[in-house]
């Protein structure tokens, strides 16, 4: 017996809970861009993610190149 239905885990909704402080910033700069808050909150996200993801990228990079040598000695 399926108690959650397979759609609900397809394109799940969320509850975001914020500070009054982070709904104020939030709704002034959805303003200012002429944008929902909803709409708002997705770019931040997206913009995170891609930054996270740039820094795993170059944290990889720096500790290939500044110990080549020892990873070199290991693959051996």
């Amino acid at each position: 017996m399926e108690v959650i239905p397979r759609w609900y885990h397809s394109n799940m909704a969320m509850t975001l809970r914020l500070s009054e402080k982070q709904s104020a910033a939030l709704k002034k700069v959805a303003q200012a861009q002429g944008v929902s808050m909803h709409e708002v909150a997705l770019m931040a996200i997206d913009d995170y993610v891609s930054r996270r993801q740039n820094r795993l990228k170059s944290a990889i990079q720096r500790v290939a190149t500044e110990d080549q040598e020892l990873l070199t000695r290991l693959a051996k």
